[in-house]
């Protein structure tokens, strides 16, 4: 037999030693990937990893430049939620609330719910419509005891230290200036009976719309106090209130504009003494800022003494334009995303898209939570106004079918990794992944390649690099344990 003699000079030794080093440091991590299209949910890939990544780093990881920390990840509680989910049996409810809480589903952390009626409300009430009961003699939640708290404890029952906050879409109607709970007449869109405001009991100008007499704004602090206290008494303890969703909009259902003054006189007069008379520890956050000019918050929080009682900012909507500034302008003030762009019932992957643009947008402004909006609806979506609207979970009251959607998996994608007490990393620029320091020391980047064909990513996380090969128009998962 003839043997072929290789002889190896002591250089190319060398780097051959290099290179078998270097792929073995490149692999002596744990690395995992989950990925969704939307014709794949949740797949947790077996092959992706390429032991030759290019030399061009796509994205650069800073592992020692913590920003951030997250407060939680949810979405938002509402009676006809709750409705959509009584068409089910007893088992398959259970099945969708640990989609939704438990540890293997989205792991949600925090959640929203209204006081009194929302948009996605069975009807108009609120906790107290007897006119002038000024004493809140009157006040109870003993509608929610039927509907929004079983909804509530149903998931504290699957995750105990889900944070619940709260927030109003209009105060009792009779403590506003058109005594309606609407701001505007008439129908919207498909709406079949209108919401009965007669024409000219309109509020357009974003005048505030509660009455700002004293005996009212005193009674409307108690209102709050008496809300928080009556939840606790039923075992929920609500981690913050936020007075006004929507505080400069003036829509066909549940809602109030104030005046930036005016809710600063009403927090620092009135709403924060009442919590600190009552020894709340619940949390009061300005919000829900919907108003793209950033004076607005910034008025409220230079406000005599306004801002010893406000722990944080809520936006949603035409808030986008207003928080890169407060955020640069009052770095230590905690924000948050109060309420994700609801779409138009397409549940699809369009949705997707436009969600992961406002949470790049809203996180990388300092947004230390952010919140779904409806998390179940029925096979309709639409709201007791008429309006149909996205969810993560449809459920076919009819046919009984449970239908996960696209942006379930890509709020999955996110909260199933990401928990409260985590930080958002500092990553190099880009509009397509975020990145997180876990509290149990792995470090999870989230991905979407908006490219229609298969991509390999290089990432730098630290001193280490790794290809990742992700799917045509997917969101990906990547979590890396050294």
């Amino acid at each position: 037999m003839n043997k072929l003699l290789i002889t190896i000079s002591p250089l190319k030794k060398a780097v051959m030693l290099t290179a078998f080093f270097t792929c073995h440091a490149l692999f002596a991590q744990q690395v995992d990937l989950t990925y969704s299209t939307a014709s794949e949910h949740w797949v947790e890939a077996k092959r992706f990893l390429k032991k030759n990544p290019s030399n061009t780093v796509d994205i650069t990881v800073y592992t020692d430049q913590k920003l951030q920390v997250i407060d939680g990840i949810g979405g938002s509680f509402n009676e006809l939620g709750w409705e959509a989910l009584q068409s089910l049996k007893a088992e398959d409810q259970q099945k969708v609330m640990h989609a939704i809480f438990s540890k293997d589903g989205c792991n949600f952390s925090m959640c929203r719910m209204p006081i009194g009626a929302s948009d996605y409300a069975l009807s108009y009430y609120s906790h107290n419509d007897v006119a002038e009961d000024f004493e809140m003699r009157d006040f109870n939640i003993d509608r929610d005891r039927y509907i929004l708290m079983p909804y509530v404890k149903a998931a504290l029952a699957v995750r105990p230290d889900l944070q619940v906050w709260a927030s109003q879409w209009s105060p009792p109607a009779w403590m506003k200036v058109n005594e309606h709970y609407a701001m505007r007449a008439g129908n919207f869109e498909n709406a079949k009976d209108g919401n009965k405001l007669v024409k000219g009991g309109e509020m357009l100008n974003n005048a505030t719309g509660f009455n700002m007499q004293e005996r009212y704004l005193e009674a409307y602090a108690l209102y709050f106090s008496k809300f928080v206290q009556a939840y606790k008494d039923e075992g929920v303890e609500l981690a913050a209130i936020q007075p006004q969703n929507e505080i400069a909009f003036q829509p066909n259902w549940p809602s109030c504009t104030w005046r930036p003054e005016d809710m600063a006189y009403f927090i620092n007069d009135f709403l924060g003494p009442q919590f600190e008379a009552d020894k709340l520890n619940t949390e009061i956050w300005l919000g829900t800022v919907n108003s793209g000019d950033p004076n607005y918050v910034k008025t409220v929080l230079e406000y005599k003494d306004t801002a010893k009682y406000i722990d944080g900012v809520g936006f949603q909507w035409g808030g986008a334009k207003a928080i890169p500034t407060i955020h640069k302008e009052f770095p230590n003030l905690k924000l948050m995303q109060t309420e994700n762009k609801c779409g138009e019932h397409e549940n699809d992957w369009t949705s997707v898209e436009r969600s992961w643009n406002d949470l790049i947008h809203y996180t990388n402004n300092g947004a230390g939570s952010y919140m779904y909006w409806n998390m179940i609806l029925d096979e309709t979506g639409a709201s007791a106004w008429g309006w149909p609207q996205n969810s993560m979970v449809v459920i076919d009251t009819n046919t009984k079918k449970v239908t996960y959607t696209d942006e379930f998996y890509l709020f999955k994608h996110l909260s199933h990794f990401v928990q409260p007490g985590d930080h958002l990393l500092k990553s190099s620029a880009g509009k397509n992944h975020l990145a997180y320091q876990l509290q149990d020391g792995r470090i999870m980047v989230l991905m979407y390649n908006s490219e229609l064909t298969v991509k390999t990513v290089t990432i730098q996380i630290g001193d280490d690099i790794i290809g990742v090969e992700v799917q045509p128009t997917s969101i990906n998962s990547v979590v890396v344990k050294s």
